[in-house]
């Protein structure tokens, strides 16, 4: 067990973008930064301000950071510039961030083919862009890009890349394997020598993983001096994908004893943090997924279940609970309670394992999730649902009816338009309240009106908003396949930074959308702490006024 530290970059925002069917938002962006900050990551890449609106919007309004230092990514000068009058290069480095991380050609046939330009001057590309990066930056950093290819093909310019990009002042030099193709073996020898020109505490890896072996080839690396991994939340990548963090996260630590900016309470967020992230990517989740998948720690009924009640190290390598998982042996329900228990704990809920109302509330649970609902990405709900259960959260209102119209027309301008309109009616202590909004879509309707309704009684309401919105259509719960019901979640936030996300689950999907706002809303009041006597008096001065 070495106890050295290993520094952790994600490029979730960049190469997981690359992922065929995922397309970011800026607000997906911020929230997973977010995210990442909160469970430790050292290192978090931005994406490439200039090249798209996008990560121009998320460069415009980073999210704000408690312990990560968010990177931009770009590339070396182009040839026949220089690095100070490069436009592409001078985007990158005027973006408000203290780290930068550019990608330089290391294999000579990559220089000479893709590029077009001759040997000397690609070593200068690196060379002059790096020294200028690390003058203006707190850090820059070199990406080796097709480093080991080069390496096989030509070992003494590739190590003269790197070699370039460390004199000239890189913090980290990150080795890639581009396409994936090397091996465990491979890596752990080439690291070895480069080592011995660049120290192993400037060295980084960024493997792909086109022969399933990112995660593998990372860890030899690491074996052989690198102290920089780069990877993806759950793998996400072009082809085939990026190494792993979340399965290197545990494996580093648990495995091979390595610090890293996670620390053991961040390290039993990692399931749920997997998992809200597919949730946001509207992907289900990989349940053979080492660590975090439902069924990594799950044991069928037979000798392996007998085995494991006596003693969970027969087939369990690690403690589930030490990445947030649960065990699962179908013989017993106590994995279910105790998995809830620590659930409502990390919400801030403590409850007494022997609460008559705990059994009640875990079969709610397990029957809101057979239907379809998830809490993984959705905290806000699963704490209200607790709290009614417990009898902690008063009504602050009650939906009376709403109607929701759509008209697709011309206007006057000979525009073809459509326009929502909701009409909502709620009851605020016994107070009977009507609201109608317009919108950009039956759902920004529905939110404004019941906003606008609310907001008449309850103040706190009126700094908080939509961020975003998710639907996914799944099969029926019975598994016909004969009735889909969709699933909405709802991230909202207010005007002090705070972010939350809440679930609605329906055959129809205004209806969906109306839980997830309304949990959204009550959420808001709740950890106000609004008074509901208070309020409904409002309402009713309201009501005479």
């Amino acid at each position: 067990m070495s106890g050295e530290r290993i520094y952790l970059y994600d490029s979730t925002l960049r190469d997981g973008a690359q992922t065929r069917g995922v397309d970011f938002t800026a607000a997906d962006k911020a929230a997973i930064a977010r995210e990442l900050d909160r469970l430790g990551i050292d290192y978090i890449e931005g994406g490439w301000p200039g090249a798209n609106q996008t990560d121009d919007a998320f460069f415009g309004d980073l999210p704000r950071m408690q312990r990560a230092r968010i990177s931009a990514f770009g590339m070396t000068r182009r040839s026949g510039r220089s690095a100070e009058n490069d436009p592409g290069l001078s985007a990158v480095l005027n973006a408000p961030v203290q780290a930068v991380c550019l990608v330089g050609k290391s294999w000579d046939f990559q220089a000479t083919v893709a590029l077009g330009v001759d040997l000397d001057e690609n070593l200068r590309m690196v060379s002059d862009s790096i020294g200028h990066a690390a003058r203006v930056k707190a850090e820059a950093m070199f990406d080796a890009e097709h480093f080991f290819d080069g390496y096989k093909a030509n070992p003494d310019y590739a190590l003269a890349c790197v070699k370039a990009a460390y004199q000239a002042g890189a913090r980290w030099v990150v080795l890639c394997d581009t396409n994936g193709g090397t091996l465990p073996h491979e890596i752990e020898e080439i690291v070895s020598h480069v080592a011995t020109i660049v120290p192993g505490d400037r060295l980084g890896i960024h493997c792909h993983d086109d022969t399933g072996n990112a995660v593998a080839n990372s860890l030899a690396a690491v074996r052989a001096g690198v102290r920089q991994i780069q990877g993806t939340l759950n793998g996400l990548g072009e082809r085939c994908g990026n190494a792993n963090l979340v399965t290197l996260l545990p494996t580093l630590m648990l495995k091979m004893g390595y610090t890293t900016g996670v620390d053991e309470a961040g390290l039993a967020h990692l399931t749920s943090v997997s998992r809200a992230f597919d949730e946001r990517m509207n992907r289900a989740p990989n349940i053979h997924a080492p660590y975090v998948g439902a069924a990594a720690f799950a044991h069928k009924g037979g000798l392996h279940a007998s085995a494991v009640l006596k003693d969970p190290r027969a087939y369990e390598h690690i403690r589930p609970e030490q990445v947030g998982n649960q065990r699962h042996v179908l013989v017993s329900d106590q994995a279910g309670r105790a998995n809830l228990l620590a659930r409502l704990a990390e919400i801030g809920i403590e409850v007494d394992p022997s609460d008559p109302r705990l059994p009640t509330l875990l079969e709610q649970v397990k029957a809101n999730e057979h239907m379809g609902y998830a809490y993984d990405g959705a905290e806000a709900s699963l704490e209200l649902l607790a709290r009614r259960a417990l009898g902690e959260v008063p009504e602050y209102f009650r939906l009376l009816s709403f109607r929701v119209i759509d008209e697709r027309r011309y206007n006057a301008r000979g525009e073809l338009v459509t326009l929502s309109e909701a009409t909502i009616k709620i009851s605020v202590g016994g107070v009977p309240v009507m609201a109608v909004a317009e919108g950009n879509g039956p759902v920004n309707a529905l939110d404004t009106a019941l906003r606008r309704a609310i907001a008449q009684t309850y103040q706190p309401v009126r700094d908080m908003r939509l961020v975003d919105y998710k639907v996914r259509i799944m099969s029926a719960p019975d598994g016909t396949g004969t009735d889909a019901v969709t699933r909405v979640v709802i991230e909202s936030a207010d005007t002090a930074g705070d972010h939350w996300s809440t679930v609605g689950v329906s055959a129809n999907v205004v209806n969906a959308s109306y839980e997830a706002l309304a949990d959204g809303i009550t959420w808001r009041l709740y950890r106000a702490g609004v008074s509901v006597q208070a309020a409904a008096e409002v309402a009713a001065a309201n009501s005479v006024a």
